[in-house]
């Protein structure tokens, strides 16, 4: 096992920097000492000498002129004692690491603006710079080298191509994030392959208007720069099998993100029957799982921002990720997007998300691999930019008790406008600096009393539920699980309901919901209580 030696030269004290370097090193392999602060050039000479570690780490926060002293008497006694053949680190001030480099002492000079996972990769034996063809192209092969430091993910799309594929360069170059979500605006989303039934005065809205193959390829071509993020994009709303195939090719699309029963009548996001579009998202999964891309199915949240019951939000995190490993999915990428519906606490919030995440861990194994993702809610972003700055720190945080293999960066911006470029560098930022800060050593929030009893609350209920879907089918067919029929009719019927389905043809809507506790539960209409899901489907087969 090779060995690190840490001290804080001279008159320093700030060994903060040093220690976090150290534990890092940690995780690496190395075995690592440190000899702590205000260690004399002397001191530093004897311990390389005597201890003759692989790599001496050193570090300097205090003014740039008095290090500069220090490095030349440092080198000077290394020659004077025959060392010449140390490895050594340094580790200040971006002022001071300029100093460092100057000196000639150093192999390599942090001048704290690397991101954790940059240390790691030097450690590992790489460059340091973690660019171009160094970097895997393919999402399993990102996650393994960097966990447990998570993938960033950040949508982008401005209302021009131009603007979109400018910005998607500059990105790229900062390095601070992994995957770009390109941003499709609505028009693409559903009519790219039936162009004469665009709205020409919509062009734009919520994204960048990609008219032709080429306008992916140019984004992802923008992006073969930096760090060389991972690019995806919306699945369409219509069409998606055409849209597998068109971003695979021009974009090397890093997953796919599909719904179950979403993009349809239900939300109007197409003229798709919920029974179709379930068959169509179904064909598109098969497709990717045949290719060993990975895929998402983002179907929970999108209930529970129609302010759905947090039971029924658990439940078709199931039966999302249960039909894609159907479909032959084997890497499957489970996203959960906190702070929805609205007034959802954090205990109440890792609650259902642990909930979730072990329902959907009984169906991993050898040929179904689970990928954590998690994300804030768009909607609880306040438009004032500091106090969401304040927001997406918090709930990068509180989303780290599910030990996210990617973490989904939502914007400060969104509450106001579509982020732009330099605003998507900053909040990754800020994501960066709530990994540097808390990753290492946080508390458990996952052994908290409350989130524990409330998770097994919710696993039972939600197995009540599922239980019920099954029944309704099995003289029906042979999965009512994945049948898109059973679906349709559990959704026309009201066992998978919303409030905001109210006044819907296709759908039922009579279900009433409430924020009780920090939490979002099913209530009688009349009476305002609690019911629990065994109450609520009688209750439904008597109506």
């Amino acid at each position: 096992m090779k060995t690190i030696a840490g001290a804080a030269i001279g008159s320093c004290v700030h060994v903060g920097g040093l220690h976090h370097f150290l534990k890092l090193a940690e995780t690496e392999g190395y075995h690592t000492v440190s000899y702590g602060p205000a260690v004399s050039v002397e001191r530093i000479v004897k311990i390389i000498r005597e201890v003759n570690p692989d790599i001496m780490a050193i570090s300097y926060r205090l003014t740039p002129e008095s290090a500069a002293e220090l490095f030349s008497d440092l080198k000077m006694q290394l020659e004077r004692a025959g060392v010449s053949n140390i490895r050594m680190l340094f580790g200040g001030t971006p002022p001071v690491a300029q100093k460092a480099r100057e000196s000639g002492l150093f192999e390599y000079a942090f001048d704290g603006t690397e991101s954790a996972d940059l240390i790691k990769r030097y450690l590992r034996g790489d460059s340091g710079s973690g660019t171009g063809e160094s970097l895997p192209d393919n999402l399993v092969d990102r996650i393994s080298r960097k966990y447990p430091y998570p993938l960033l993910r950040h949508h982008f799309g401005r209302p021009t191509l131009q603007e979109t594929v400018e910005g998607a360069a500059r990105i790229a170059e900062s390095g601070v994030l992994d995957i770009l979500s390109i941003g499709t605006d609505q028009n693409a989303q559903e009519f790219f392959f039936r162009p004469e039934k665009m709205d020409h005065s919509q062009d734009g809205a919520g994204g960048v208007p990609v008219r032709k193959p080429e306008d992916l390829a140019a984004i992802y071509e923008s992006t073969r720069r930096g760090n060389f993020p991972l690019v995806r994009c919306y699945s369409g709303t219509r069409d998606l099998l055409k849209w597998a195939e068109m971003s695979v090719r021009t974009i090397n699309n890093a997953w796919a993100a599909i719904p179950l029963t979403w993009y349809s009548v239900i939300d109007g996001r197409s003229d798709r029957l919920i029974a179709d579009a379930v068959r169509e998202n179904q064909e598109v999964m098969r497709w990717y799982g045949e290719r060993n891309i990975p895929v998402e199915v983002n179907e929970s949240h999108q209930w529970s921002l129609r302010d759905a019951h947090d039971s029924l939000a658990v439940a078709m995190a199931f039966l999302a990720a249960y039909n894609a490993k159907n479909a032959g999915v084997r890497h499957y990428v489970s996203q959960y997007m906190f702070n929805n519906p609205p007034g959802t606490t954090a205990e109440m919030d890792i609650a259902k998300m642990l909930a979730k995440d072990e329902m959907i861990a009984k169906l991993s194994g050898d040929s179904f691999r689970v990928f954590r993702q998690v994300r804030a809610g768009l909607a609880h972003f306040s438009p004032d930019p500091s106090f969401a700055q304040g927001q997406l720190a918090a709930s990068a945080v509180i989303s780290l008790a599910l030990k996210p293999h990617i973490l989904h960066v939502v914007g400060f911006s969104e509450g106001d406008h579509a982020i732009f470029d330099d605003e998507l560098v900053q909040s990754c930022n800020i994501a960066h600096g709530v990994l540097h800060n808390t990753l290492y050593g946080m508390p458990d929030m996952t052994e908290n009393k409350k989130v524990a009893a409330r998770k097994n609350e919710l696993i039972s209920e939600a197995g009540v539920l599922l239980e019920e879907l099954y029944n309704r089918g099995k003289n029906k067919s042979q999965d009512p699980w994945s049948d898109p029929l059973v679906i349709s009719d559990a959704v026309r019927d009201g066992l998978l309901d919303t409030p905001h389905f109210q006044g819907n043809p296709h759908l039922c809507g009579r279900i009433v919901t409430r924020l009780i506790d920090g939490a979002w539960y099913a209530t009688d209409r009349d009476t305002g209580e609690k019911m629990s899901e065994w109450d609520r489907i009688k209750k439904l087969k008597g109506k």
